[in-house]
C-alpha cells in the first residue's frame, strides 16, 4: 500500500477534523456539507488504520513476551494472524475511488421507441427508483416532469439525497451511478389486446449534482426561451409563458423545465440540471484524457447503451453488463434492488483490484 497516500489521507483527516470544530465555518452551511461528507468518507479509513496500528503494537508486545517466556508463541502466532486481512482491508480503501460517491443525483428518465408502453415502463421505473430511494431514507424531489396519457412518464427529472451526512461517504451517487443507459422491457402491454409480448425500453441517466462551486456558467453563455407548458396531449397547463428552456451555447445543452407555475423558478430547476449535466460532461473529458481512464467503473451516462432488461413473463431481470441473471423481477420492481447493485458493486471492486479498465466494456 502507498504510505505517501495513507499519510496525505491521514494528514487531510486530521485537517477537516479541525475544520469541522472552527465554530465560524458553520455561517456557511453548503462548507458544512462538504467538509462534513469528505470528514464522513475518509472516517472508515482513519479508523482501519488505527485497528491496524493498534494489531501491530500487540503484536510487537507479544513477541517482547514471547522472548521471556516461551509460552507466549502461540499469542504472537495469534496476532500475527490479525494483520493480513487488516493491511488488505486498508489497502482496498487506498485505492482511488469515485471522487463523486459521497453526492446527491439527478436522475433522469425517458421514454424510448415503443409509444405508451414505453411511457408506462417508464414510470414503472420511476417507481422502482422511488420505492428503492424510501428504503434507504433518501428524500426525493420532482424538478420537471412530463406523464404521458395513460399514467405513464414521457419525460421526468429527480433529484435524489441523503439526509445529513452520508455514512463513510456512501452518498446516493455510489448506488445509483449504475443505473445509466438503455433499460428494455419484455411483456404484454397493457394496450395489447392478442396477449402477445412487445419489447419497448426507456432511457436513464444518473448524473451526480454538482454545486455551484464546481461549475462556473457565465450568463453569456446561456440563450434562454419561455414557452407555455404543456400537459399529457399536448394541452396547455399554464395561461403564461412560465415553461423555461436553456442553451449552454459553448456545448450546445438544453434543458427544459416546465412544472413550477414561476417563470423563475422554472429558470432555477432548469440551472440545477444544467451544472449537474456540464460537471458530467467535464468530468467525461478529464476522464478520457487521464491516462487511467475512470478505471473499473460501470459507464453510467451513456444512454445509447442498453444495460438491462426486465422480462415480465419469466420475472427474470439481467444485467448485461456483468452477467446477472435473477428471477425476482416483481421484488426488483418493488424497490429491492440491492441485489443487483451488489453485484454491480463487487464486480466493479473486483476490476478495479484486477487492473481492469472498464465493467461495461466486456
Amino acid at each position: 500500500m502507498s504510505n505517501d497516500r495513507l499519510t496525505s489521507l491521514l494528514d487531510e483527516y486530521a485537517d477537516l477534523e479541525k475544520r469541522m470544530e472552527d465554530p465560524s465555518i458553520h455561517a456557511d452551511q453548503a462548507l458544512v456539507r462538504r467538509v462534513g461528507r469528505r470528514f464522513a468518507e475518509l472516517a472508515p479509513l482513519y479508523a482501519a488504520n488505527a485497528e491496524l496500528e493498534a494489531a501491530r503494537a500487540d503484536l510487537a508486545a507479544a513477541k517482547e513476551l514471547a522472548a521471556e517466556d516461551p509460552a507466549f508463541a502461540s499469542e504472537v502466532e495469534a496476532v500475527a494472524a490479525m494483520l493480513p486481512p487488516l493491511e488488505e482491508k486498508l489497502g482496498e480503501m487506498l485505492m482511488p475511488r469515485d471522487p463523486n460517491d459521497a453526492k446527491d443525483v439527478i436522475i433522469e428518465i425517458k421514454a424510448g421507441e415503443g409509444g405508451q408502453e414505453s411511457a408506462l415502463f417508464a414510470g414503472d421505473l420511476l417507481r422502482m427508483y422511488t420505492r428503492y430511494a424510501e428504503r434507504h431514507g433518501w428524500v426525493i424531489e420532482v424538478i420537471d416532469s412530463q406523464e404521458s396519457d395513460l399514467g405513464g412518464v414521457k419525460d421526468i427529472s429527480i433529484g435524489v439525497r441523503t439526509k445529513g451526512v452520508p455514512v463513510g461517504g456512501h452518498g446516493v451517487w455510489s448506488r445509483m451511478k449504475w443505473e445509466g443507459g438503455v433499460h428494455r422491457v419484455q411483456r404484454v402491454p397493457v394496450t395489447e389486446s392478442q396477449g402477445r409480448i412487445h419489447t419497448s425500453a426507456a432511457g436513464v441517466l444518473v448524473l451526480p449534482e454538482a454545486e455551484d462551486v464546481e461549475v462556473q456558467i457565465e450568463p453569456g453563455d446561456l440563450r434562454i426561451d419561455v414557452f407555455r407548458s404543456s400537459g399529457p396531449g399536448g394541452q396547455s397547463v399554464n395561461t403564461t409563458d412560465s415553461a423555461v428552456r436553456i442553451t449552454h451555447l459553448p456545448t450546445g445543452t438544453v434543458v427544459s423545465c416546465q412544472n413550477e407555475k414561476s417563470q423563475l423558478q422554472n429558470k432555477e430547476s432548469a440551472m440545477r440540471i444544467l451544472r449537474s449535466r456540464l460537471l458530467a460532461i467535464a468530468q467525461e473529458q478529464a476522464d478520457a484524457a487521464a491516462s487511467d481512464s475512470r478505471k473499473a467503473q460501470v459507464r453510467t451516462v451513456d444512454r445509447s447503451e442498453r444495460i438491462r432488461t426486465y422480462n415480465y413473463p419469466q420475472n427474470r431481470i439481467t444485467d448485461h453488463r456483468i452477467g446477472y441473471t435473477a428471477y425476482n423481477l416483481d421484488l426488483v420492481m418493488g424497490g429491492d434492488l440491492d441485489g443487483v447493485l451488489d453485484a454491480l458493486a463487487s464486480a466493479d471492486r473486483a476490476a478495479r483490484l484486477a487492473g481492469e479498465t472498464e465493467i461495461g466494456s466486456r
